[in-house]
């Protein structure tokens, strides 16, 4: 660490080199026993404010003299003295502990601040609609937190691909993780361009969805995401049979526009599609609540970092 333009070791070492001696650092107690005499202006001033007998202050101050070699302080029965020897100790003690001093308060500012960089692994709708908004505050509050937001839609092993966190749908994660809830229930919409329903008409049930071109949302091992449904109570499910498969539900949403076919996609992300009629939503009250996006971490060695990024984050 550089403190006012010298090294902190160097400064504490240079408390105890006079004349070419050189103290061990276990007598750092002695140097500032001496430095309190000369700045209270005597041992039973100093041992008063210090806590301390008098007896041992002045015991202390006698034997950093004997260590050193060299005669610090003049002791008369009216007051002390500083030395030729002593003046040049003190003012390098002083210039020391002061630096000491500075660097200790350096350390507890980073203590109250967290500083370092969290790393992140998530779908692009996750950055988009949660982590992005609510980290935003990072800026003016944490600016010494460097966020790494890694926008994939595969499951990953965080521990093992160095990440301090992950984002998912639900709160099941393995042994070891906890999850944190950061969003709401997200409601599930099937959606499509009007031209697509102008040639393939209006399902009514989930049943009609096997007359409709369904666009896929793939996972990274190559397996399609089956529909989830509800009806009559209970969760069904509707393999989507397609041209298109995509990795991701901005994409998804994005063929859907394009009149690809029909998409099964968060509603957040086409609430303004549905808006001005770009897209329709068919099929909702057979739509699925999913649980909602959970940040996941390993339950040891939270660093004030991560915990910063947890604590803005959770519900």
């Amino acid at each position: 660490m550089l403190i006012r333009g010298h090294n902190l070791l160097e400064l504490i070492s240079n408390c105890y080199e006079l004349r070419g001696v050189m103290a061990k650092r276990e007598n750092y107690n002695e140097l500032y026993l001496f430095m309190q005499v000369v700045r209270e202006g005597s041992f039973t001033a100093a041992a008063q404010r210090l806590g301390l007998a008098q007896s041992g202050v002045s015991r202390s101050v006698r034997e950093l003299e004997e260590r050193l070699g060299v005669q610090l302080l003049v002791r008369t029965t009216r007051k002390l003295s500083l030395t030729h020897a002593g003046e040049q100790l003190y003012q390098t003690a002083e210039s020391a502990f002061d630096a000491l001093d500075s660097g200790l308060a350096t350390l507890a500012h980073y203590r109250q601040t967290p500083s370092g960089t969290v790393r992140i692994n998530a779908s692009q709708h996750a950055i988009d609609k949660c982590l992005l908004p609510k980290l935003a505050i990072f800026k003016q509050r944490y600016p010494d937190i460097r966020l790494e937001l890694i926008n994939e839609s595969r499951f990953v092993d965080i521990i093992t691909e160095r990440f301090d966190a992950g984002v998912r749908l639900g709160a099941e994660v393995s042994q070891g993780m906890i999850a944190v809830r950061i969003t709401p229930d997200m409601e599930m919409a099937v959606v499509a361009a009007p031209g697509h329903f102008r040639r393939y008409g209006f399902p009514q049930t989930p049943a009609d969805l096997v007359a409709h071109p369904c666009i896929a949302y793939q996972f990274a091992d190559g397996s399609d995401y089956q529909w989830e449904l509800v009806e009559d109570g209970k969760k069904i499910t509707h393999r989507p049979e397609g041209q298109w498969a995509l990795s991701d539900s901005y994409m998804e949403a994005q063929a859907a526009r394009l009149g690809l076919g029909l998409a099964y996609v968060p509603l957040e992300l086409v609430a303004d599609d549905l808006e001005k009629g770009t897209l329709i939503r068919v099929l909702q009250r057979y739509s699925l609540r999913m649980d909602g996006l959970y940040l996941y971490y390993p339950h040891r060695n939270v660093s004030p970092a991560l915990r910063a990024v947890i604590d803005t984050l959770k519900m």
